[in-house]
């Protein structure tokens, strides 16, 4: 925003400057909207990842204990051999999603092929077990991850909204405010002055010709 210095003291502009407070005011009113939804998101969220976080505790719990117990019917010798043979897991793909205008990253990958399903299908029930529950563990682990990375891009972009409207709100607004007080000023002075000088002008004419008339009779009278 230019000084006052700069600014035009002109209807069109007091017109201008009037219509960007009003585009200024609307713009606020959508970004508190925005920070308010996201805030909302945010907390979502936040319940949906401590739930996560809680369940992938427990699984953990359950996965250790079905190793234990794996160990202790198939042999620890046994269960290391069938962990070499497990075939690889998917790729992950990590695939854009749109949040309240943030762009958050969506996992997906990570599961068992057909070939592992088979494998799974020879082996002892206590070691199948086990591999599942750790094959859960994975995909609740992705599913937190993917949710710790939405909180902290929903925190940026709270933030962020945030720093806009309070700029908007206690600088630009202002400053727009300030602008139109001074050329409210400006062209109440220059009508001022105008008024004063037609005034002048008048006064000075009405002068002349009472001097005029006053020559004209005293021709008359010679």
């Amino acid at each position: 925003m230019p000084s006052a210095i700069n600014i035009r003291p002109t209807r069109l502009e007091y017109i201008r400057t009037k219509r960007r407070i009003i585009i200024a005011k609307k713009g606020l009113k959508l970004l508190k909207l925005k920070r308010q939804a996201l805030i909302l998101e945010f907390f979502n969220t936040s319940k949906s990842a401590a739930s996560l976080r809680s369940g992938l505790q427990a699984e953990l719990i359950k996965g250790y204990q079905s190793i234990r117990m794996a160990e202790m019917l198939a042999g620890s010798m046994r269960l290391e051999n069938e962990a070499m043979k497990i075939p690889q897991l998917s790729k992950l793909q990590i695939t854009p999603k749109n949040v309240m205008g943030v762009r958050i990253p969506k996992i997906d990958g990570g599961q068992g092929n057909q070939s592992l399903t088979e494998h799974l299908l020879e082996l002892p029930p206590s070691i199948n077990e086990a591999i599942k529950a750790f094959r859960n563990v994975h995909k609740m682990v992705l599913d937190v991850a993917e949710k710790e990375t939405t909180l902290r891009k929903l925190l940026l972009e709270i933030e962020k909204t945030k720093r806009k409207s309070n700029a908007i709100e206690n600088v630009f607004i202002p400053r727009l405010q300030a602008a139109v007080k001074f050329i409210t000023f400006r062209l109440d002075e220059m009508e001022r002055d105008t008024f004063i000088m037609l005034k002048t002008v008048k006064r000075k004419m009405g002068e002349r010709e009472q001097e005029a008339k006053i020559k004209k009779e005293k021709e008359i009278l010679a």
